[in-house]
């Protein structure tokens, strides 16, 4: 069946999937220049702003080496650049996951992305990580 013969039920099933649907070839073709633009060589991205002030690593430090490892199918290294990115991938899935699923069943989109406790508790567990991966402890956790 065509998309010109789906109907005003599918018609709306398709473009209700089209933002998920961009969201996904956005993060596909991030990983693919990441994945191709070796961000290890000098020059080819700029520092990080906190880093470049400051000299301390920030939450996201060693997230677009983290990239470029998982895109080359290296998940320890990945993880030795920022586990924290690592980890929360399954997350972004699941989210991304949901929000295809209530497209497509053409269920309004939820203003909220989860419950306020579960969003302060994972900026609580961000800000942890910020302060520990710069400490001498903490060292394991600094790209």
């Amino acid at each position: 069946m065509s998309l010109a013969t789906t109907g005003r039920h599918g018609t709306r099933r398709v473009k209700a999937l089209l933002a998920p649907l961009g969201v996904a070839a956005a993060t596909g073709a991030v990983f693919a220049f990441v994945g191709t633009v070796d961000p290890n060589e000098p020059g080819h991205y700029p520092t990080c702003p906190f880093l470049w002030i400051t000299g301390l690593y920030c939450p996201g430090c060693g997230t677009m080496r983290t990239i470029h490892a998982l895109a080359h199918l290296d998940p320890v290294a990945a993880l030795g650049l920022n586990p924290l990115a690592v980890a929360m991938i399954p997350f972004l899935v699941f989210w991304w996951g949901r929000w295809v699923v209530r497209a497509w069943q053409g269920r309004p989109r939820r203003t909220t992305l989860a419950h306020p406790a579960w969003l302060w508790a994972f900026l609580a567990i961000v800000m942890v990580y910020w302060v520990v991966r710069n400490l001498p402890f903490g060292a394991f956790l600094a790209p």
